[in-house]
């Protein structure tokens, strides 16, 4: 017997963006949404076009770049955020306009300060305007697992009455239990006259750790829409794990009533280049993604599997992508080999210049290491990207010297606005003498909010992938760097930091208000 369909909306562009730090540019996020278009997702919500000019040219290039995939762009209850929203959609071959306003006391009462009356008013009146833009409107109710069930019913009945498509059902802070939640989604489609009408979605936020289970729940109960993140990213606690859904309901097709269309063997390597562009690394006890999620280190495991792989593992590890990363590049491999892979990747160029640059770096790390793995490729890309951002500061040289009892120093040279500037400075270690020696020369006044480190690969000569997270005034940036050397992957990680800070990428929280 054939299944419905689950529809599997990706806010990784937009949600998972909200995580302080995980900004990304123009050129990451139309990476990351080729990526989802490879796995056959079927929503891409790539950002809240209102937002900032940056926002709006990311949904504007995301909406062009992708044919397969339906791409929607996040709008409030407001006309100006919804004709935003619609120009930058106005090239994408199919969009949707995903509006919302809250609906629970506390939220009406506090942050909108607007009576139930008025919020319904200004809800119907969003969705019939998005609706001049597209047929596909999504419309949500803010924090819906703590509105009064009456009011959100009556929300719903009109909204759909003006044109939404989708009404979404929000757990917004992540306060819902899976029993309850799921008995609400079930109550509101059956006592919502025109229910019939829509699609309905939910979009589970994870503080208490419940928003694949709660995701789950609600699809039990009549959901047929998942809203979700690679990785689980998203602010706060995050939001439900796109893997972990996708994964559950193919592994629980006994107990789940839907089916996806999602290419599961290309997750793990989109969790990687999510991770790579974002510098939130993957805790390897995450379920399906983590590299530790089909590995077994107890003997009785160990020798159950050997016997039998179903004993321990429920899931086969190629059909999330573990066995697709099997080919290796190295200092022989040509140009060819290269392209292909970074084109199976999702990489495409711009320009002969910038493969040529690809191709000469991809060489240089040849030489410093043997074998050259997926992982190596995406932080490759990325770095190269980040050089091509600088606007002001470029990393020329650096020199460090660190002995025992002795306190370490740092050699900087930097172009600072096309002329260098050299800089020397000690630290309490290797790393903190570079930062205070790039510092002397930029005088940022910015605040280092991060810094983390994070092997690529394994082995002693693996890239080490640094992320450098730089707050001022308000303003949040988030520098990457690679390198085999953790030294020379730190500089170039707080070089890039600065110069997100003083380019047109630099944004401060993307959204105040979310769902």
């Amino acid at each position: 017997m054939s299944k419905e369909k689950l529809i599997i909306f990706d806010t990784t562009l937009r949600d998972g963006e909200q995580s302080p730090g995980a900004s990304m540019t123009r050129d990451e996020k139309v990476r990351i949404a080729k990526a989802l278009e490879k796995m056959n997702v079927d929503i891409i919500e790539a950002g809240f076009a209102i937002a900032s000019p940056g926002d709006f040219e990311a949904v504007k290039a995301v909406a062009a770049a992708v044919q397969d995939s339906t791409i929607c762009s996040l709008a409030r209850a407001a006309i100006q955020d919804i004709e935003r929203a619609g120009e930058a959609l106005a090239k994408a071959n199919s969009s949707r306009i995903h509006t919302f306003i809250a609906t629970s006391p506390i939220h009406m009462k506090y942050k909108l300060q607007m009576t139930p009356e008025q919020v319904l008013d200004q809800a119907v009146r969003s969705v019939k305007h998005a609706r001049n833009y597209t047929n596909d409107v999504e419309f949500s109710c803010e924090d819906a697992s703590r509105s009064e069930f009456d009011f959100l019913c009556q929300m719903i009945e009109a909204t759909i009455a003006a044109g939404a498509t989708t009404i979404n059902l929000p757990d917004t802070v992540g306060y819902g239990i899976p029993d309850e939640y799921g008995a609400m989604i079930k109550s509101v489609i059956e006592n919502v006259p025109n229910s019939d009408q829509a699609i309905f979605s939910v979009h589970c936020h994870n503080d208490l750790g419940l928003a694949v289970a709660n995701s789950l729940s609600a699809v039990q109960n009549g959901a047929r829409q998942v809203e979700c993140t690679i990785n689980g990213l998203g602010e706060r606690a995050g939001n439900a794990s796109l893997e972990e859904i996708v994964m559950a309901v193919k592994t629980r097709h006994d107990q789940v009533p839907v089916e996806t269309m999602i290419e599961t063997q290309h997750i793990v390597s989109t969790s990687r280049l999510v991770a790579t562009i974002t510098g939130f690394p993957v805790q390897p006890n995450k379920a399906i993604v983590g590299a530790n999620a089909f590995a077994h280190e107890a003997g009785i495991h160990q020798d159950g599997v050997i016997k039998h792989r179903e004993t321990y593992e429920i899931m086969r590890a190629e059909d999330v992508g573990w066995s697709e990363n099997r080919l290796v590049l190295g200092k022989h491999s040509g140009r060819k080999a290269l392209y292909k892979r970074l084109k199976e990747l999702g990489v495409e160029f711009e320009s002969r210049e910038e493969s040529d640059e690809i191709f000469k770096k991809f060489k240089e790390l040849a030489d410093k290491k043997h074998d050259i793995h997926d992982e190596d490729l995406q932080a490759l890309v990325s770095d190269i990207q980040a050089i091509e951002l600088a606007e002001q500061y470029k990393l020329v040289s650096l020199s460090v010297c660190s002995k025992t009892d002795e306190i370490p120093e740092a050699e900087v040279t930097l172009m600072n606005n096309a002329q260098s500037s050299d800089a020397t400075a000690t630290g309490s270690g290797p790393v903190d003498a570079t930062f205070k020696a790039i510092e002397q020369i930029a005088n940022s006044g910015a605040t280092l909010e991060l810094y983390s480190v994070n092997a690529i690969t394994k082995g002693t000569d693996s890239q080490g992938e640094v992320t450098v997270r730089l707050e001022k005034n308000g303003v949040i940036v988030n520098g990457s760097g690679a390198d085999t050397d953790i030294v020379i992957a730190s500089a170039k990680a707080y070089v890039h930091a600065l110069n997100l800070l003083g380019s047109d990428a630099r944004r401060a929280h993307p959204q105040t208000q979310g769902i």
